[in-house]
């Protein structure tokens, strides 16, 4: 999940898993700068960070690393055979600043405020992984599933601020960040899935050590959660 997991036993520090959620980190401190600059005036000429596509494939791909990073991280924790005391303490920190992102948003886009943004979404989503990391080869199927709904299924009373956080919307709410659970919580069973697959097959590809230049990138991803309030 975003935020640090301390890692014990054989899980080194320097992850393969830390080191993408540390890329994912960069990439979106780099677009909310571009982002920024473009808000107060000063990048030229002015973009449409909501309808250009170069700049709303950014934000999916930023997104789909980071909840396919969340699955990968609960993969590692079930694993580890992580306990629930410890699982609710980083789901309290996660969804603490999640609140802390909306009352923020309400302050600087009060019309266009964050309700259910990329971290309500994992606050949500980790739970349901948590309570799915035993479904083995069904996680691929049910990510798809995750994936494939919104496409077919829609309706009205998805569209209100109580219900929107599902995601089977039939018009994207006004707001700064939406990611609904659906269908980013495909993206996140592919990410435990992988998690699965790799530590029981493969698992010096999230355990081994990391080539120096890359290192500094899994130390961010490391207090990520605490980089991303900060930014």
């Amino acid at each position: 999940m975003i935020g640090r997991l301390r890692i014990s036993g054989n899980y080194g520090r320097r992850a393969t898993r830390d080191a993408l959620r540390g890329a994912a980190i960069v990439w979106m401190a780099a677009f909310h700068f571009c982002f920024d600059l473009n808000v107060y005036g000063l990048l030229s000429p002015r973009q449409d960070f909501y309808a250009d596509p170069f700049w709303t494939l950014q934000r999916t791909c930023i997104v789909s690393l980071f909840l396919f990073c969340a699955g990968l991280s609960q993969a590692v924790a079930f694993d580890q055979g992580q306990s629930w005391p410890r699982f609710r303490r980083r789901w309290v920190q996660i969804a603490g600043c999640a609140l802390l992102v909306t009352l923020g948003s309400w302050w600087m886009f009060p019309r266009s405020l964050i309700t259910f943004g990329v971290l309500h979404c994992i606050a949500v989503l980790v739970i349901v992984l948590r309570l799915t990391a035993g479904a083995g080869a069904w996680l691929w199927l049910l990510g798809l599933a995750a994936l494939a709904v919104p496409w077919f299924v829609s309706d009205p009373w998805f569209d209100t601020r109580a219900t929107n956080w599902i995601g089977l919307v039939t018009k994207k709410p006004i707001t700064e960040d939406y990611v609904p659970l659906l269908p980013w919580l495909g993206v996140a069973w592919w990410g435990l899935a992988a998690g699965r697959w790799v530590l029981a097959r493969r698992r010096g590809w999230l355990t081994g050590t990391l080539p120096r230049a890359l290192r500094p990138l899994a130390a961010l991803g490391r207090w990520s959660l605490t980089f991303y309030m900060l930014h």
